[in-house]
């Protein structure tokens, strides 16, 4: 599949691109092989393509998880066995091709050439077109496809999803402007094939490496002890070996790799924490250190992962970034505080770990998310250790810390209760659903924490603390996770994140956070981005999955929401909360956006052979959830270039891109998401609705389109849905055959939004309709039609097996430009 597809992906760009090197990653499961090699930083949280059981029984459909704006890279692409084994080729076409197209959204962020929910649309040529580049619009398997679609053969008049999401550019336009077109030439030769590399799991290897410099004494050991307690307790899996290394201005080494198999192992490794702080910062001789503890034990160190917390500068510490990069091994950077080295960060970088940020501000419990977000990026989900609840208070008027927490049924193994304190030990209750208190936790009064462990499986339903603090300002935190209750039911889970990890003041920023079971995502549920400043300021966003705004795609379960307000220089911390009701979270069981098109059959020797239909879901089956709550914790980001000067606005609103129009009478509807101020927070001072009897002239001329007067129309708060109904004016240009329609926001400022996507109405009764229609009025390009009332779906199946083909798409990202005559039933070449 891979080797197909690198060399058509060679031929498809113009002699740019093709796969030189592959590394395929297997479970733990598979029997070894004398083959298989250690994974260095590869991982399934970093795959490209993820080969696992479709979303639903019967759904082999591939498609990339795409929620960045155009041009930006997806997340992965997901194929089921079926397909790469190849069983799915009458469906879909040859994997190979298949992969090509898929690698085009996930490399370079293209979209759909087609609209589920607008398959067919009224063209200028006054007839109903299927929602497809040019001609005809499916099948990615035909041999004459070569070419992405571009610049000259581009439909910008139909409204697929790649025209609304890249302002009508093609596909090979926005491949031609990225960052991989700029930097390569066409090549002469031809190339390589693929060189593979398999590589299978093995035990994790994790060494800790913590900072007992003289700037972490007292409040901030004591914090980093309670967080690694809170890892080794609960967070880190069974099977893993675990070190420990200490540092100043030198190395100790505190324990040797030890494998944990039972509380044993855990609290022995409790047992070595440091107790005192004193001495210099020197983060190198840590990193050393560990890469000894892990060679002891492994003679490689390929894969393996060193944890390194530290709060201060080291100027040194660039001096083994060669080292480290050279090492194989992962670095995971735990950042306390605003003086943590910076030059580590790149570190994290190049070795595929993660790069965390807790401020000094304890109740926000951010060196406790931090550890706890250190799980295994290879571990099944069901082993991995889910937070549920975090979070803190300082008690000022009240000496009281009460609340809720909810186990639903997803999770409820290994739940774990974490209450910890600054002062003295608080009075703690915590009762089950049914009302049962839980007695006698374990409590570490040296480290100021105190924890229940629920024995088997935690009862479903509302858990309750209560929280009495014995001093005044008090800072309390609870923090609570558990594990998949069932290994063949994938939990509920939530994958926060932002678009960028380092960013430059005033461009903007995107926070995402995930929501899915399994892989069917969640929708309905409400979400709230935390993001914390160097100094512990908090920003709080409500994110939203309305595909408005900063959100691409309505209804995927990602939720999103731009963030501008930067108040400094340095790093910030981002932290998730989502909270699904009984009544108002669902599985959305619907197919997934950017997916492969299924190919309704083929002609065999002259006859007529479908596939079987795709199978449908009805949205009516959509399944309500119980309640749930998750948080999650998103890498560090730094920002860098923000003034100190009072700044004048530089955020417009953010693009209108849902804009509807309906005609009534003779009147016209439309409905859209209101933006805001500064792209979707705050609210717009006004809008400028244009039209025009052109598509492309309101598109490139938008100024010089006929204004409607919005005089009535007072805007509301960013995400709010709008509604305007007006009576279109006459339409200057000759022969219209539609009004086009499209949106422009103004702030207080002055500054304007980009033009809105354009909606349409027809100014004519279309000739022939969706069901009984010839698809192609140009009699050059197609044999005429002796029967004008064959079935759509029929008449597909006929002109691929029967005509001159000039361009179809493949899939939804490739065109053909060579034509062809036949096309026969794929041979399976495994």
């Amino acid at each position: 599949m891979v080797t197909a597809a690198s060399t058509y992906l060679f031929e498809a760009t113009e002699r740019r691109f093709f796969f030189k090197n592959v590394s395929i990653l297997i479970p733990d499961t598979w029997k070894e092989k004398p083959q298989y090699k250690r994974p260095k930083h590869e991982s399934y949280t970093h795959t490209d393509v993820l080969v696992a059981p479709p979303t639903l029984p019967d759904r082999d459909e591939p498609y990339t998880k795409q929620f960045k704006p155009c041009g930006g890279k997806g997340e992965y692409i997901h194929f089921t066995p079926d397909l790469v084994l190849g069983k799915n080729q009458n469906e879909y076409g040859p994997a190979g091709r298949l992969l090509v197209h898929e690698w085009a959204h996930l490399r370079w962020g293209v979209f759909d050439e087609y609209n589920d929910n607008k398959t067919f649309y009224s063209a200028s040529s006054k007839r109903i077109e299927a929602t497809r580049h040019d001609h005809l619009h499916f099948l990615q398997l035909l041999q004459a496809v070569v070419k992405f679609c571009n610049e000259g053969n581009h439909n910008r008049e139909a409204p697929s999803v790649q025209n609304k999401m890249c302002e009508s550019r093609s596909t090979w336009e926005v491949i031609s402007n990225s960052e991989d077109f700029k930097n390569t030439m066409p090549m002469v030769e031809s190339p390589p094939s693929p060189v593979f590399s398999l590589l299978r799991i093995r035990d994790r290897i994790v060494c800790l490496v913590l900072d007992k410099s003289g700037s972490m004494s007292g409040e901030r050991l004591n914090r980093m002890n309670q967080a690694a307690k809170y890892f080794l307790l609960q967070a880190i899996e069974n099977g893993t070996w675990v070190g420990m290394v200490h540092f100043d201005s030198v190395a100790y080494i505190k324990n040797e790799l030890i494998q944990i198999i039972s509380t044993n192992e855990r609290n022995m490794l409790l047992n070595s924490l440091p107790t005192a702080a004193s001495g210099g910062t020197s983060i190198c001789a840590g990193i050393d250190l560990a890469f000894q503890v892990i060679r002891k034990t492994y003679s490689q160190i390929d894969g393996s992962e060193i944890v390194l917390l530290t709060d201060g500068e080291d100027s040194s510490a660039k001096n083994c970034l060669v080292k480290v990069k050279e090492s194989g091994a992962i670095i995971h950077f735990i950042a306390l505080g605003p003086s943590a080295d910076k030059a580590v960060i790149e570190m994290s970088n190049v070795t595929g770990g993660i790069h965390l940020f807790a401020s000094d501000e304890a109740q926000n419990n951010g060196l406790i998310d931090a550890f706890g977000a250190l799980t295994s990026g290879n571990a099944d989900i069901s082993q991995k250790s889910i937070q549920i609840e975090s979070k803190g208070l300082t008690l000022k008027d009240t000496l009281w810390m009460n609340g809720t927490v909810i186990i639903d049924s997803t999770v409820g193994k290994d739940t774990f209760f974490l209450i910890t304190w600054v002062k003295q030990q608080p009075i703690i209750s915590l009762s089950d659903p049914n009302g049962t208190p839980m007695k006698n936790p374990t409590v570490d009064a040296a480290s100021k924490m105190a924890y229940f462990s629920i024995p088997g499986t935690a009862k479903v339903g509302v858990w309750t603390y209560s929280l009495q603090a014995k001093a005044n300002s008090e800072i309390l935190t609870i923090t609570v996770n558990s594990r998949a209750a069932n290994s063949s039911v994938p939990p509920i889970t939530v994958n926060a994140k932002m678009n960028k990890d380092t960013n430059s003041f005033p461009s903007p920023m995107i926070v995402y956070a995930e929501i899915l079971q399994g892989y069917i995502p969640i929708l309905g549920a409400n979400v709230t981005a935390f993001i914390e400043s160097n100094s512990g300021k908090t920003e709080v966003l409500e994110l939203f999955d309305n595909g408005a705004g900063a959100d691409t795609f309505k209804n995927d379960g990602v939720y999103s929401r731009y963030f501008t307000a930067y108040s400094e220089n340095g790093r910030y911390s981002l932290k998730v909360r989502a909270h699904g009701g009984a009544n108002t979270a669902t599985r959305n069981l619907r197919h997934p956006p950017n997916r492969a098109i299924y190919i309704p059959g083929w002609v065999v020797n002259g006859e007529i052979e479908g596939n079987p239909p795709r199978p449908e879901i009805n949205k009516d089956t959509q399944t309500n959830l119980e309640s749930f709550t998750r948080t999650a914790i998103g890498s560090a980001f730094v920002v860098s270039n923000i003034s100190t000067f009072p700044l004048p606005d530089l955020y417009p609103p953010s693009q209108i891109t849902d804009l509807e129009a309906t005609p009534d009478g003779d009147m016209i509807n439309l409905t859209w998401t209101a933006p805001g101020d500064n792209f979707d927070v705050g609210k717009v001072k006004q809008y400028i609705i244009r039209i025009s009897g052109s598509i492309l002239d309101l598109r490139d001329k938008f100024d010089d389109a006929l204004q409607v007067n919005t005089t009535n129309l007072l805007p509301n708060e960013a995400n709010s849905k709008e509604t305007f109904t007006f009576k279109p004016g006459n339409i200057s240009e000759e022969n219209a055959t539609h009004i086009f329609i499209a949106i422009q926001s103004v702030d207080n400022s002055s500054l304007t939004s980009k033009v809105s996507n354009i909606a349409q109405v027809a100014l004519f009764i279309p000739q022939g309709n969706p069901d009984e229609m010839h698809p192609n009025p140009n009699p050059d390009e197609i044999h005429p039609n002796p029967n004008p009332g064959i079935s759509i779906s029929s008449l597909v199946l006929l002109v691929v097996g029967c005509v001159v083909l000039v361009s179809i798409i493949l899939s939804v990202t490739i065109c053909i430009l060579n034509k062809k005559k036949n096309s026969s039933r794929p041979r399976t070449a495994f």
